[in-house]
């Protein structure tokens, strides 16, 4: 097939400049152009090295005639700022993956519960397709929009799907922590983010109130097939990068460490980038830097309770990864293409 011209936004960003690692690498890719506006005239070598001798683009202010061009157009700015350009380039026959939460959520008044602002291209959701290949691959190929899962959620929707589907657990009573490393909170500067306060330290925040908490409980009900609750309690590690979740969830009667294993080969068995184990425990130093999701689970018979385990790389799986996977699929391109070195 021919080259997949792609433009990024927010192409100076930790998930923005992960993409474009991958996107270098990619065999059917062609980096056309990346927008910066805080760093416009910079080349990208400029900033991060990385890229000398490899990708020697310039970034640009952004404009939509000039994103236009390409192919596809990848969003990777904060919450807030796609719904302001989606509409545009979605009327310019463009198709676009965005990397934040302005198109996750069906319900407008959810997204300004949970997001503090109001959403100004409400009438575009309708178009808008969760990005989650393992569960919507084929939705996702013919859309026009695709809306990545966020990183905490990629985390807690893949382990639970499953067990949830084969009626396995009670859709009550789930308990999810997620810890996560600082480059999640994005490139931008913050005292509470600072290495000062970080290091040597775990602290919850946002409990009760993270805006990833009515991104699991839809995709858990539309893709397990039964209503759910659950707690959801996000944690920073002083990290850089990863996600580790555990989960703890209700069995029904009678359900064995064999059910849960079968439960997870029945649905996971093709897929490239899910990799379960009934024995080993996963550790975010083996996912780091990788497309890769690792599930471990452990079913705790005097407590009746099923305890599930994850560790991904919230900039590959949990944002640019799991992008460019999506973009594969909407182009008939190998899915694993640029993402397995």
């Amino acid at each position: 097939m021919g080259q997949i011209r792609v433009s990024v936004i927010g192409a100076s960003g930790y998930s923005g400049i992960e993409l474009v690692k991958i996107l270098a690498r990619h065999k059917y890719a062609r980096v056309d152009k990346l927008f910066a506006n805080t760093s416009a005239g910079k080349r990208v070598a400029e900033m991060y090295p990385w890229f000398q001798r490899r990708v020697e683009v310039v970034y640009e202010q952004y404009s939509a005639e000039a994103a236009c061009r390409s192919d596809i157009v990848f969003i990777a700015l904060p919450s807030g700022e796609a719904m302001n350009l989606v509409p545009e380039l979605l009327d310019r026959g463009r198709r676009v993956i965005d990397l934040g939460g302005d198109f996750r959520l069906k319900d407008v008044s959810l997204y300004q519960k949970y997001y503090k602002r109001d959403h100004t291209a409400e009438e575009t959701l309708t178009k808008a397709v969760l990005g989650l290949p393992e569960w919507n691959r084929s939705q996702i190929k013919p859309a026009t929009l695709v809306a990545n899962p966020g990183c905490y959620p990629t985390s807690a929707i893949l382990p639970l799907v499953p067990v949830l589907k084969e009626g396995l657990i009670e859709g009550k009573g789930i308990a999810i922590s997620s810890l996560s490393g600082v480059s999640g909170a994005g490139r931008s500067s913050s005292v509470d983010l600072s290495f000062a306060e970080v290091n040597e330290s775990v602290k919850a925040y946002k409990v009760g109130v993270h805006q990833h908490t009515p991104e699991i409980e839809m995709a858990l009900e539309t893709f397990g097939g039964s209503a759910v609750s659950f707690t959801f309690v996000p944690h920073l590690l002083p990290i850089t990068r990863g996600i580790y979740t555990s989960i703890y969830a209700p069995l029904r009667a009678n359900v064995t460490q064999r059910d849960i294993g079968a439960a997870f080969r029945k649905h996971y068995e093709g897929e490239p980038f899910v990799r379960c184990s009934e024995t080993a425990i996963p550790e975010i130093k083996n996912v780091n830097y990788t497309n890769y999701i690792d599930i471990g689970f452990r079913v705790d018979t005097e407590n009746n309770q099923l305890v599930l385990l994850s560790a991904i790389d919230n900039l590959v799986k949990g944002a640019a990864g799991q992008a460019v996977q999506n973009m594969n699929l909407m182009f008939g391109v190998d899915e694993t293409e640029g993402l397995i070195a």
